[in-house]
């Protein structure tokens, strides 16, 4: 396979359009594919094509709703369903989009991927590792930290140091139309946000429950447990006369347990299905900085493994609603040690 060939996900918007023309300015002999995984994907197809006509490169389509449904959809409305806030980008990007992406550049006898994510990879003795953006206001490392190091070996990430304003500029100079598109805050599979009336469609409707006040009295009734998260405050519905927040959201009783502010904070959680990059396996106590979502400041804590793979994480300051089915991601300054799915909160 030659190392100047290269195989972009290309979704038609400014992150993968820049950095085809970054890495074609680069001298890379630069193909694309573009991933349908649902219907709404179509749109998506259809604007990586027009990308692809403009920027005069090959682009495969990559279809395979069965794997999405099967690796994101149908998991992240069983996480609601349990009283989980689940992230399916974290999901997808190890088992479908990577996957796909590969799968794709192996057929074509491409050895080198790219997408447009903002982080970069680095290899040290033999292995890879993943590293903040330059750029810290645009970091997507969290999003990543479930990539295999066989992925991780093939994958390069151009925009790792470049501003938002910058990567427009580029797609501008480019000609690509796509310049000025906002970013996209919607999960991909759900055009309208709704994720609660989407998965209520999908597995049908959950039943209502009782509100748990902080003192330990039924005070209210929830809609069904997917329609709330931990730390929720607006749209509670709730009259005590003091601010609540959702502290524990309860799949086996149906009950959403509330506290008034201060008592949504946290001490730690328990995390499980880990996956580490840093290291093979954790064996003592470590201390890292971590983040339990994917716009929340860095906390300094300790990391301490437990049975059956799974690790406790204490912070040195108690933080906010750390929400079970969210990912709680390890670092040691600019570079990803691992992380887990959060179980439980303490």
């Amino acid at each position: 396979m030659s190392n100047k060939r290269i195989l972009v996900a290309l979704s038609g918007g400014v992150d993968s359009s820049a950095c085809v023309f970054l890495l074609q300015k680069a001298g890379y002999d630069v193909s694309a594919v573009v991933l349908d995984l649902s219907p709404p994907h179509a749109q998506t197809v259809v604007a990586a094509r027009e990308t692809a006509a403009a920027l005069g490169i090959p682009l495969y389509v990559a279809r395979d709703y069965a794997r999405f449904e099967t690796n994101v959809i149908r998991p992240f409305a069983d996480a609601y369903r349990a009283g989980k806030t689940p992230n399916p980008c974290v999901i997808c990007n190890p088992t479908t989009k990577f996957a796909l992406l590969l799968e794709k550049a192996d057929e074509l006898g491409i050895e080198l991927v790219a997408t447009g994510h903002y982080a970069s990879v680095e290899e040290r003795n033999g292995r890879y590792l993943l590293k903040k953006a330059g750029c810290l206001e645009r970091d997507q490392s969290y999003m990543l930290y479930r990539l295999s190091q066989q992925q991780l070996s093939r994958l390069i990430l151009p925009l790792h140091s470049l501003p938002k304003s910058q990567v427009r500029a580029i797609a501008e100079e480019s000609g690509l139309s796509c310049a000025s598109k906002p970013d996209s805050q919607e999960i991909c599979f759900i055009p309208d946000n709704d994720y609660a009336a989407y998965v209520e469609a999908l597995t049908g409707p959950m039943a209502e429950g009782d509100f748990i006040s902080p003192e330990g009295q039924v005070c209210g009734r929830h809609k069904g447990l997917l329609h709330y998260t931990v730390g929720q405050r607006k749209g509670l519905g709730i009259a005590l006369g003091h601010p609540v927040f959702v502290r524990e959201i309860d799949p086996v009783d149906n009950v959403i347990r509330l506290a008034y502010a201060g008592g949504e904070y946290a001490k730690g959680v328990i995390l499980s299905a880990l996956n580490w990059i840093g290291m093979d396996v954790l064996s003592s106590p470590l201390r890292a900085g971590v983040k339990i979502r994917s716009m929340a400041k860095e906390a300094d804590a300790t990391i301490t493994p437990l049975a059956e793979g799974r690790v406790q994480v204490e912070f040195d300051t108690p933080q906010r609603a750390p929400a079970p089915g969210q990912s709680c991601v390890f670092y040691d300054g600019d570079y990803v040690i691992g992380g887990g799915f959060i179980d439980t909160s303490f």
